[in-house]
């Protein structure tokens, strides 16, 4: 009978202890205790099959706003096979996220199983590259447009070093892009550096970099972003106006029509916070650019509003749009991004 008491005793204290175990790691660990399979792999692991589809933060923000939220998720819903990787400046390999603190997007996409948050490390990133030399003599106290110019160089060195698709942070995914080295045309025969997606090693992008540091000009706005590669695509390619919604084809690249990505210009932002008579169906496009570094006024999705925007998200990201979009009440925006130029 004694022998039997300790036995159950024992047995009782043994689940204790792993109940208090789970408890402690919930408390304390990062991404929401991802399972095991998820954080058990590195970004190279993950970047190192080609296919991942990328997305950059590179301020200190560890709280995605909603739209950040909803690139994210809508890319994960419509790359389900890829793994979808979220590169944040504010994580480090000893990021805690405190017990009492509400983090609603974040815990949204840790919860998503193929999307991956990791910290930014830009110096490791940048090696081996020829933005590496750049990088390790600028002053960054001295830079305007820090923020955006180090987004600009990341995704660069990214694609090159590990090939896959790089979209920033205001875009939302609506059909799989099939082309595997492209560029998105923003208006005829200039291109934006918001998406794109290469193999590894590809020498368009090598260029692009030499081209970044050769001309770096950090007080013209876009000078290393869609500058950038409007500059290293005429010289690869003999651009002229597009035909109908046609793509144009160069090299051993496409030059992807403005319709694919930006089949509302950035003049018009504004129509995306507006209702619609008649909702257009973008039968010509993979994603949708909001032009949210447009947004100074702060325009939000509003739960009820019928925008065309609140649609997208209820259709596209509806996760993000039934955990944090909210009634007007509750009408709140994140501030412009690097990574939603």
């Amino acid at each position: 009978m004694l022998k039997e008491l300790q036995l159950s005793l024992s047995v009782f204290l043994l689940l204790v202890c792993g109940f208090l175990y789970q408890l402690t790691l919930k408390s304390s660990c990062l991404f929401s205790c991802l399972p095991p399979y998820k954080s058990q792999q590195g970004p190279e692991d993950l970047l190192s099959h080609q296919r991942s589809i990328v997305f950059l933060e590179t301020s200190e923000r560890m709280e995605p706003p909603p739209l950040v939220s909803c690139a994210v998720e809508s890319a994960a819903r419509i790359y389900p096979e890829r793994p979808v990787v979220f590169f944040m400046k504010g994580l480090n390999s000893s990021t805690q996220l405190s017990p009492n603190s509400t983090h609603p997007a974040f815990s949204l996409l840790s919860a998503i199983d193929n999307v991956f948050l990791f910290p930014l490390d830009m110096k490791r990133l940048l090696e081996d590259t020829p933005l590496f030399e750049w990088y390790t003599q600028i002053n960054i106290t001295a830079e305007r447009h820090w923020l955006h110019v180090s987004s600009d160089a990341s995704r660069l060195a990214i694609i090159w070093k590990y090939g896959g698709i790089y979209m920033d942070t205001d875009v939302i995914s609506i059909k799989p892009i099939p082309e595997k080295n492209f560029l998105a045309a923003q208006a005829s025969k200039h291109s934006s550096n918001g998406v794109f997606g290469f193999l590894p090693h590809h020498p368009f992008l090598w260029a692009c970099m030499e081209n970044f540091v050769e001309h770096y000009n950090s007080a013209i706005w876009g000078n290393q972003g869609p500058g950038l590669m409007t500059r290293v695509l005429k010289v690869w390619c003999k651009l002229r106006d597009f035909q109908e919604v046609s793509d144009l084809r160069c090299q051993n690249l496409s030059f992807l029509h403005p319709q694919r990505f930006y089949p509302i210009s950035y003049p018009e932002w504004r129509r995306y916070y507006k209702v619609w008579d008649t909702e257009p169906s973008f039968n010509n496009s993979y994603a949708l650019h909001l032009w949210n570094y447009m947004n100074r006024e702060r325009k939000a999705v509003v739960r009820g509003s019928n925008t065309l925007v609140e649609n997208l998200y209820r259709k596209h990201c509806p996760r993000t749009y039934s955990d944090l979009i909210k009634g007007p009440k509750w009408s709140v925006t994140g501030e412009p991004g690097p990574g939603n130029n």
